[in-house]
């Protein structure tokens, strides 16, 4: 397997031509870890947003990537075509999709919600504090 080359669309409209390790596809509570250390924000719990970031992306003459992180409107969706047939690596949190042959993925913000029963009662912001930076506020 080598590099992932795929069709970025925004909206339907191609964007870019990208070429590198992968995309990450993430909510603002949703890969956090993983979308930081590939160079993404930490976003508001409160935003309804979808982020991709570029995982070492290939900038040259043919393919050209923006190479910064997007930030998904509710209204807006994106749109990822491999490029080339073959085999691809799908990951979705710890589930892991791969040998199939994937035609396009395309993400979107759902109308529909989800309700969680009450299981952490630490705010969005105290967790992210205590978990990248290892201080606990009013310490």
């Amino acid at each position: 397997m080598g590099t992932m080359q795929a069709n970025v669309y925004i909206k339907d409209k191609l964007f870019e031509l990208f070429r590198g390790d992968g995309l990450c596809v993430s909510t603002p509570t949703g890969s956090t870890a993983y979308n930081k250390s590939a160079g993404g924000a930490v976003l508001s719990s409160e935003l309804e947003a979808i982020q991709v970031s570029e995982i070492a992306s290939i900038n040259n003459r043919v393919f050209r990537t923006l190479g910064s992180p997007l930030i998904i409107s509710p209204s807006e969706w994106v749109r990822v075509e491999p490029a080339q047939e073959g085999e691809m690596l799908l990951t979705c949190d710890t589930e892991l999709v791969s040998h199939q042959q994937v035609k396009a993925i395309t993400y979107r913000i759902s109308k529909q919600k989800i309700a969680f029963a009450q299981y952490r009662h630490t705010q969005f912001w105290q967790r992210v504090s205590e978990s990248f930076i290892g201080v606990k506020p009013n310490d």
